[in-house]
This record gives structure tokens, sequence and C-alpha cells, in this order.
């Protein structure tokens, strides 16, 4: 029988005549896998990232195509993760690309039952605007026994688990200059 017989299109036969019991050589190949390709191969860019989903830290390798992230891969070069990404991390791309991913702002106002859309830069100014009123009408200049403070205590910062030491580092400060003091974080990278 010669290669291009349709019996031996079935791999089930392929196997047979050549003794391969597992289908793990030639005889598991047809066109399409031929044609197949990794998408890692066809990337522009490779970016080194932390899977977000717990504070373990595991290193990622983010590949991208003319700006599109394509693939997300363990990155063997992490020492904590040494390229293993557990079932959650290895579905990072799916967090990205998915069509369920929620790519807008919304905003359900008080005592309402439905969520509206909103353009980020309003919602950007309504965050602004709240805590510029929250800083103001906590203001506490000086305390109950008069030492001079500069602080508020309506505005408070608790950081997820997967913010590094550096983001960390640029929240402290942040929220330090606008006098809050009741500031946490979970970093562990």
């Amino acid at each position: 029988m010669s290669k291009g017989s349709g019996l031996l299109r079935w791999p089930v036969l392929r196997q047979i005549i050549a003794r391969d019991a597992q289908g793990l050589g030639q005889t598991a190949h047809s066109e399409m896998t031929t044609a197949l390709s990794a998408r890692t191969r066809e990337a522009d860019t490779v970016v080194r990232s932390v899977c977000p989903y717990c504070a373990v830290g595991c290193g990622q390798l983010v590949y991208t195509r003319d700006g599109k992230i394509t693939d997300i891969e363990g990155d063997p070069d992490s020492p904590v993760s040494r390229g293993k990404l557990c079932p959650k991390g290895a579905a990072t791309l799916q967090l990205v690309t998915g069509a369920h991913r929620v790519d807008r702002v919304l905003y359900r106002p008080p005592r309402a039952t439905a969520w509206q859309t909103l353009p980020l830069e309003a919602a950007m100014d309504m965050v602004a605007e709240r805590v510029k009123a929250t800083r103001e009408e906590t203001w506490e200049a000086i305390d109950d026994e008069g030492r001079v403070v500069g602080r508020t205590m309506g505005i408070a910062h608790l950081g997820g688990a997967t913010l590094d030491n550096e983001e960390n580092y640029l929240i402290k400060k942040l929220f330090t200059a606008l006098g809050a003091i009741q500031i946490e974080n979970q970093a562990r990278i």
C-alpha cells in the first residue's frame, strides 16, 4: 500500500504496519498535524511576567505578535516555578483574551439594580473626586493631644498578593502622600 492510499489515512492501520503500538512515531502524524506550528514560534516579542492568580508568583513568558498576546507559557528561568504552571496559570491566556472578559467599566449607582457602562475617563474622574472628597472630609491636621499628625483615617489600602515589591513601594508612596496611614500588602515576590 502506498502512503497516498485511502486506507493508510487511518492512523490505526499505519500503527499496525509500522509496529508502532503506542502511536508515538510518524504513524501519529497527518497532513493537518504536520502543518501545525506552535503559537510561540510566530511571536515577535516575548515579555516576562508573573501569574496573577495567587501569592506563589510563578514566572510566565507572554508571547505577542503585532501587539496582541498569542500565548502565555511558564518561564523556565523563574526560580519560583521553573517553567511550571498550575491549571489556572496555564489558562491565563483565556483571562486576557477570552470573550467572557469584561473589557469596559461597569458602574452600579447607589440603590440601582442594573449596571451602567461608563467611559474609562469618567470612571477615573469619579474615583479621583471621591478620594479627594474623602481626604478633605476626614483630614486630621492635629490629633486630640495637640500633636501634628497630617493624616486621614478615611482612606486605607490593602494590596493584593500578586503585586510585586516595586508596585507596593509606589502604592505606599502614593497613599502616604495622600495622608493615609492604614496601608498593608501581601507582597511575596
